[in-house]
């Protein structure tokens, strides 16, 4: 009896860093990309970057995802889990210090190395949180997604103080978040001793025979987290550039840009658990997709303060609750671990391979029209297409 009280403590002990190692990940998956947006146009002047190429800083990362999440669940079934969101931790840590080296090539160098290594939390944590949590996917799924909207809205708005209201230049502005790194870094390499000394190692990721490359619904899924993170991306590299075009000022842009991030915090925390208790989330994809409609067509018009303030609050809803939901998909629609990890490598790739091309595309088009009325029409024909690929998504089906 004794024994087995001592082995309940110990799992108990186990589940709770583990939970504690995944949110610590989620703290890490996008203060290195949204700290970036505040600070671009600091970033462009001192090393005299374009438009373009600003905007080819903000789709390295993306590109870098692209390719490396069907390669991530190979690398964990020879790793294990555990070991490889290590690895990436320590990749993404060296990549932050690597890029704050005010040298053109470091920046872009540094920036390859921070999509590495977030592109392998991206993919595990799905996986992980599919395998371990099964009953609790969706409240897991709200947790870890909230931490990352919560820390990624931080990085936004405190990256301009940091940078120039410390004098800590753009460089020690993005170096700091780093800090979150070497604290998930400690707590892995933690929980690596406490699962050897269990016995219990964390299941590596097995790659189910699934077609899932020839499944409509893993396109669906795919395009959907596409759109989304298209949207993302460009919001977070050149909102705060629209909004200083209306009149704002760098400071206040980046701390709606940190708003935006921050208001979409409740539906970041309770899309995944409504979507894991419907059957059906086609509504659910209709709603959010109106309300990114809505909010980039309010930044289109930008008459008034008060509707800037209404479109950014839309956009952060809308931002906050597709991606969560799109993480959702993943778990809801895959039958099993195995299936998710295939489904989750899929729709990463592919889906950050289209967001990619946002933020490069977006900075071409402005430096095109050298105004922000024709990217900012495109944003709302890709938030059209999100509606429609999150409503397809949506319908209840699993991907084989």
């Amino acid at each position: 009896m004794e024994q087995q009280k001592v082995a309940v403590q110990k799992n108990s002990l186990f589940l709770f860093f583990f939970t504690l190692g995944i949110v610590l990940v989620a703290f890490n998956l996008r203060p290195a990309i949204t700290s970036v947006g505040p600070l671009v146009g600091v970033i462009q002047a001192d090393l005299g970057l374009s438009h373009w190429s600003a905007g080819l800083l903000m789709s390295f990362p993306l590109i870098t995802f692209a390719i490396m999440s069907p390669i991530v669940p190979k690398i964990a079934n020879r790793l294990t889990n555990e070991k490889t969101l290590l690895l990436g931790l320590f990749v993404l840590l060296i990549g932050i210090c690597i890029r704050s080296l005010s040298i053109t090539i470091f920046l872009f160098l540094g920036t390859i190395l921070v999509g590495m290594g977030i592109s392998i939390g991206n993919v595990l944590l799905p996986v992980i949180i599919k395998d371990k949590f099964p009953q609790k996917f969706g409240l897991m799924t709200s947790v870890y997604s909230t931490s990352m909207g919560l820390i990624a809205s931080l990085a936004s708005g405190l990256s301009v103080p940091l940078a120039i209201g410390l004098n800590l230049g753009w460089q020690g502005g993005l170096i700091v978040w780093g800090i979150p790194s070497i604290l998930a870094i400690v707590v892995w390499i933690y929980l690596l001793r406490l699962n050897e000394g269990k016995g219990n190692p964390i299941r590596s990721v097995s790659l189910s025979a699934t077609k899932i490359w020839r499944s409509p619904l893993a396109w669906q899924i795919a395009l959907y987290m596409g759109f989304q993170s298209f949207l993302f991306y460009v919001t977070i590299a050149w909102l705060p550039e629209v909004l200083i075009n209306h009149g704002l000022s760098r400071e206040t842009a980046g701390w709606l840009l940190s708003f935006t991030q921050l208001v979409g915090l409740p539906s970041s925390f309770f899309i995944p658990v409504i979507a894991t208790r419907l059957k059906s989330q086609v509504w659910l994809a209709f709603g959010l997709g109106l309300c990114s409609i809505i909010g980039y067509t309010g930044l289109w018009l930008g008459s008034s303060f008060s509707i800037l303030i209404v479109s950014i609050t839309l956009i952060g809803i809308a931002l906050g609750g597709n991606f969560p939901l799109a993480l959702s998909y993943i778990g809801i629609r895959a039958r099993n671990a195995s299936q998710a990890a295939e489904l989750s490598g899929m729709a990463q790739s592919t889906g950050y391979l289209l967001a990619a091309v946002g933020p490069i595309f977006i900075g071409f088009l402005f430096d095109l029209a050298q105004e922000w009325t024709i990217p900012l029409t495109a944003l709302i024909l890709i938030s059209v297409l999100l509606m429609i690929f999150g409503m397809m998504s949506g319908r209840d089906r699993h991907v084989a």
